[in-house]
């Protein structure tokens, strides 16, 4: 009896004493993160106020390809690409191992890129910065690799809360994102309590987060859930067009006999081209203008989404350094405008539901998703959003803005397909039998079903002593 309540009493003051280490690290890391990426909003608001004061200040995009490719490919090649995949990458095969020196190259090639034009998002970078910090700090203080890990997803989830102001769907980011199909609970508390750090931070430093009012106007209930199934649906389809475009056109210009800083200038001939074709700079830059004016009710063109999936294909793909949800948002909100317009819906609405959705499947983050439509727009409407996000999560498949992600547990579709063992062949026999197995509920291929792994609490339990130590409450 006394060895079982000695066991106890030293296993939950060792619990007490994580908890509260990784509480005063976690707080560290939203501080130390919080400050750069303050001052890399500010720079960048300031600088593109600056710059746009130009009427053609577009005709500089070019440049800034030119230059942000340059800049990347001659100090820091790990600072390519749209930041959160990077960080991605280092916590999967480096345990979280970034080099200093990616933060200020990815900070300046990225300002480079945005005040001049270039279509990215600043999520990314920031996200990129945070994770570098971090990486640093757990280098000054000599933390093992799987507490290395856990420190640099907190820049991640500090780097995100320090752009939009959402500090839990940051740590949901942070924690969903590594893996399709699996929450890392155990790195959750860390992401949440450096997420409203850096949000204290950076307000403290005097960057305005944004709020919206989301007029919630519904017809009937079962109406609404079928519109955010159909939507969902949608949504799913354009993420795999997003990531399709993202890939082909890196291919394509990957496939161009030129030095990279001179394909970045020739993109941006093309982006310039886009401006004058369609007589408007809006498919240029972040887009947070685009965002805020659909989401209070003006009406855009069902092209709009389309053009800025090719400006931020040609951005990302051509050496220009950004993030990649603020386009994600772009896109997202931009569909659901339209989509609101043919259904005769709220315009306001759909454009915010959209938004959050075309990230959970774009980003494979739905649970992230669903908290930010709960954060901005409030609960009544992101209980809506929750059905979209689900629906184009599921349809998107195992497609992705972030190809590192690790596929933790198969969606649906592809599970059925694993557990009853049907092959997948993809000439007129082998289609022909998929289709078959699946409206036949797949009875010809019996699986073996799922089962739980790991052990029970209570297993766990009679593993760590006798029968007689087990813990009765």
């Amino acid at each position: 009896m006394i060895n079982r309540w000695v066991r106890f009493a030293v296993l939950q003051t060792l619990i007490l004493l994580t908890t509260g280490k990784w509480v005063i690290l976690a707080a560290l890391a939203g501080v130390v993160v919080g400050i750069p990426v303050a001052a890399f909003l500010f720079l960048l608001d300031t600088g593109s106020g600056v710059v746009r004061q130009w009427q053609w200040y577009f005709l500089l995009v070019p440049l800034g390809l030119f230059l942000s490719s340059f800049l990347v490919n001659w100090l820091a090649p790990d600072a390519q690409g749209h930041g959160t995949e990077k960080v991605i990458e280092a916590l999967h095969e480096k345990e979280g191992m970034m080099r200093l020196r990616v933060i200020p190259v990815k900070m300046v090639a990225t300002l480079i890129t945005l005040i001049l034009g270039g279509s990215a998002g600043k999520e990314g970078p920031s996200a990129q910065i945070g994770a570098g910090v971090a990486s640093g700090v757990a280098s000054m203080l000599r933390m093992t690799p799987i507490d290395r890990q856990r420190f640099v997803q907190c820049g991640i989830s500090a780097g995100f809360s320090g752009v939009f102001g959402t500090p839990i769907a940051a740590a949901l980011f942070a924690a969903e994102v590594l893996h399709i199909g699996r929450f890392s609970y155990n790195r959750f508390l860390p992401s949440l309590i450096a997420s409203y750090s850096a949000l204290m931070v950076t307000r403290a430093l005097g960057v305005r987060h944004l709020s919206y009012t989301v007029p919630l106007e519904i017809e009937t209930e079962i109406i609404m859930l079928l519109h955010m199934v159909g939507f969902g649906a949608l949504l799913g389809l354009m993420a795999i067009l997003l990531v399709s475009g993202l890939n082909r056109t890196e291919h394509l210009i990957g496939g161009i006999p030129l030095w990279k800083p001179l394909k970045g200038a020739l993109a941006g001939l093309v982006l310039v081209g886009i401006v004058f074709l369609t007589g408007t700079t809006n498919y240029l830059g972040v887009g947070t203008g685009v965002v805020d004016a659909a989401l209070d009710g003006q009406a855009f063109r069902g092209i709009a989404p389309f053009f800025k999936i090719i400006t931020t294909s040609l951005t990302l793909g051509s050496g220009g350094s950004g993030g990649i949800l603020g386009p994600i948002f772009f896109i997202g909100a931009t569909s659901g405008n339209y989509w609101a317009q043919l259904l005769g819906q709220n315009v306001g609405m759909f454009s915010a539901i959209g938004m959050v959705a075309f990230l959970a499947a774009a980003a494979n983050t739905p649970i992230a998703a669903i908290m930010m439509a709960m954060e901005l727009f409030g609960v009544a409407t992101g209980s809506y959003a929750a059905v979209a996000c689900a629906v184009a999560y599921l349809v998107v498949g195992h497609v992705s803005v972030y190809p590192s992600q690790i596929i933790h547990q198969k969606k649906p579709f592809f599970m059925d397909l694993e557990v009853h063992q049907v092959e997948q062949v993809f000439d007129r026999r082998g289609i022909s039998n998929l289709f078959r197995c699946f409206f036949r509920g797949y009875r010809d291929n019996p699986g073996r079903g799922l089962s739980l792994e790991g052990k029970t609490i209570e297993e766990e339990s009679l593993g760590s002593g006798t029968t007689d130590d087990r813990m009765d409450f």
